[in-house]
């Protein structure tokens, strides 16, 4: 990496070690979501803007950058790692799939957190299955008619932006050559926009800071000029075109949680006193951290290349989804040992190894499950 990313990473602990950790344990204990000062300091750091380019009002970095304040915003916190992916699903759909129009009109608010997003994509039904989605957007004059279920809606609440795919043509055996992306302005709040669009809480053993919504749309009519791209039917591949970054920052999120994890463990076995020794002299604790390390750095080396890959133009969706896949498994793994390390304190919630070990569980489901990720790859080597 060069000396600029050492900087990043710096200038990015320090206000977690400031602003996250301090008040990380208490609010996910008391299930409250990220503290709009955080989220405002967030925008003012550029965080939201990282990858976006300059012209629209972002910071024109790599995407190894990217990584690195992920990883370090999701050591601190997952949901203030996780709150930037949003805006970063939204920017590159646009980026790269957007009429000019929609780029000058969103992008600028996307990339300084002026506009969050939310990303409506899965379906009570039909989640991986992307293709078999049914929720309906019906042409009607000048505006489409949108209908249909959504679930699994994160940050949905506190959003201006939805990204929603549709099915725009109603013959649901084209599959995936019949639905469209669209974009659906939306007031912030817990209301969402009754009538046309009421939302509910899903309840989570993990990922607190940002809440997660089933999300009912009936009759809600979105203007014509907010379809993605300003045509039908290709929303399945502009979707697929923004996987890589996202399974990139999914991986370096998890390597954030891992990393916290790691660090608590080593802090503890040094400390905690049985036998009349640190727990560290043991054997048995030594190679669980020995094992953790390894592991997380492997992780480290894989996100981090694939990183480096997209940077320089390459096709990376294989490295990428290793990636994901691999910290998915490691963060969960290393989590669980960091609990274990802690005995009876790593199952208390005044403690964090918990919040870890909950938080860590989701990566292996979200942003693609691990059972899809090694079907991407096994197709990818079989090529």
């Amino acid at each position: 990496m060069a000396e600029h990313h050492d900087e990043i990473r710096r200038a990015v602990r320090e206000f977690v070690e400031r602003e996250i950790i301090p008040i990380a344990n208490d609010l996910d204990r008391e299930e409250k979501e990220i503290p709009l000062g955080v989220i405002r300091q967030m925008a003012e750091l550029g965080y939201f803007g990282l990858v976006m380019p300059e012209a629209h009002g972002g910071m024109g970095l790599d995407y190894t950058s990217l990584c690195i304040v992920a990883e370090e915003l999701s050591r601190g916190w997952l949901s203030v790692g996780s709150v930037m992916t949003r805006n970063l699903i939204s920017g590159t759909l646009l980026l790269g799939s957007g009429t000019d129009a929609q780029k000058q009109r969103w992008l600028p608010g996307l990339a300084t957190g002026k506009l969050m997003s939310a990303a409506a994509f899965t379906e009570p039904d039909y989640g991986s299955d992307t293709a078999s989605m049914k929720f309906r957007a019906r042409r009607d004059g000048d505006h489409y008619v949108l209908d249909g279920e959504k679930t699994w809606c994160t940050f949905a609440n506190r959003a201006n932006l939805l990204t929603i795919i549709a099915r725009t043509d109603p013959d649901v055996s084209k599959k995936h050559k019949g639905l469209s992306l669209f974009i659906v302005e939306k007031e912030p709040g817990d209301g969402f926009s009754p009538p046309h669009i009421t939302g509910e809480a899903i309840p989570t053993i993990g990922y607190k800071g940002m809440k997660s919504y089933a999300l009912h749309v009936e009759n809600l009519r979105v203007p014509a000029e907010n379809l993605i791209g300003g045509v039908e039917g290709k929303g399945f591949y502009q979707l697929m075109a923004t996987y890589e970054s996202a399974r990139l920052q999914t991986a370096a999120r998890a390597l954030g949680v891992a990393q916290a994890a790691f660090e608590t463990a080593v802090k503890y076995a040094k400390e905690r006193i049985q036998f009349d020794q640190p727990i560290a002299s043991f054997q048995v604790i030594r190679h669980k951290l020995a094992h953790m390390g390894t592991q997380l750095m492997a992780a480290r080396q894989l996100c981090y290349y694939a990183a480096q890959m997209k940077d320089t133009g390459k096709r990376c969706d294989l490295e990428a989804g290793m990636a994901k896949a691999f910290s998915a498994e490691m963060a969960e793994y290393v989590t669980s040992e960091c609990l274990q390390v802690h005995g009876g304190y790593g199952y208390s919630k005044e403690f964090s190894p918990q919040r870890y070990w909950r938080d860590a569980r989701i990566f292996r489901i979200f942003e693609g499950t691990s059972e899809i990720q090694y079907e991407v790859i096994a197709k990818r080597i079989l090529e």
